[in-house]
């Protein structure tokens, strides 16, 4: 069942995207050398069947209308996905207030007539969780919807 390290790389990249990093992780404890794997990962990325740039985009569609940019961008460097492509992504992703308010939407319904303070901080700590940043928070609590 061990078969080749290719194949292995090429059974993993059949069920989903992977960065290189995170690919490499992976293959790792079956490689007979460090440079047996970099030489595989230079081949896997020359014929295009591994790219970062299709990682961060599968990402960007599975996670990205539920979570705020700290968040995705806090995952896709943990997968060792190069800064600029990082920043690329969270630019192209749209716009985190408009994501913010439909995840807040979705949980907490129409907004209360008179939230208390404790109504409020279970909004801010679930928001904060999914990574939104403060000032999207605030601007969302306090109904300001539209970008300035």
């Amino acid at each position: 069942m061990s078969g080749t390290l290719r194949e292995r790389a090429l059974r993993l990249l059949a069920r989903r995207e992977y960065s290189r990093v995170e690919l490499a992780r992976k293959l790792s404890p079956h490689a007979e050398s460090a440079e047996a794997l970099e030489s595989l990962l230079d081949g896997l990325s020359a014929s295009r069947l591994l790219s970062d740039e299709r990682y961060v985009e599968m990402r960007m569609n599975a996670r990205g209308r539920r979570f705020g940019n700290a968040r995705l961008a806090y995952e896709l460097r943990t997968q060792g996905v190069a800064e600029d492509l990082v920043e690329a992504a969270l630019a192209a992703g749209g716009d985190e207030l408009t994501r913010a308010r439909q995840v807040w939407m979705r949980k907490f319904g129409d907004r209360p007539e008179t939230p208390d303070a404790g109504q409020r901080a279970s909004q801010m700590r679930f928001l904060t969780s999914r990574g939104f940043s403060g000032e999207t928070i605030r601007r969302l609590l306090r109904g300001d919807f539209e970008d300035d």
